[in-house]
């Protein structure tokens, strides 16, 4: 099986499972990272979650991806997006990580990388990172407030939301 070409939804957006909560596999290469990108803006505008929370939250996934890319060593990266009561998190996973673990580098002004998790630190009400609970890995996770849907409503199905 070819792993560039696959897309595997963690939870089918259409089913009955939880419409709280939607993951998805891109393959850990820098060319994907838009693809996860892209993933995460159609399911923020399923859940009518826009304006700052939206733009902060493709900033986040961006910054996570890539750094799951670019640190990881993986094949695979997996993304969680958990829209709670008053905050969306989200989740990324890698398959492996470097021996220190993710942190907050304060990188130079003529430097062009190494702000990303700066970054998700300023943006983010809360952010994390831990082992896989099984397995090799590291899912590092970032929670951003919000207000844009009540918990419990029903979210729109079928053709009306094409989710």
């Amino acid at each position: 099986m070819n792993h560039d070409t696959r897309h595997v939804p963690l939870l089918d957006p259409c089913s009955e499972a939880d419409h709280h909560r939607y993951g998805f596999e891109v393959p850990a290469r820098v060319e994907y990272v838009s693809r996860a990108r892209r993933l995460t803006r159609d399911r923020l505008r399923c859940w009518g979650i826009g304006g700052d929370t939206h733009d902060t939250a493709m900033l986040v996934i961006s910054e996570l991806v890539t750094n799951a890319v670019v640190h990881s060593g993986s094949h695979l990266v997996a993304c969680e997006l958990l829209n709670d009561v008053e905050h969306l998190r989200i989740s990324v996973r890698d398959q492996g990580c470097a021996p220190s673990g993710p942190h907050v580098c304060h990188a130079r002004d003529a430097e062009e990388r190494g702000r990303g998790l700066l970054l998700v630190e300023a943006v983010s009400r809360a952010w994390g990172a831990h082992s896989a609970l099984y397995g090799s890995g590291r899912t590092v996770w970032a929670e951003l407030a919000h207000a844009s849907i009540p918990y419990g409503v029903s979210f729109p199905r079928g053709s009306e939301a094409q989710c």
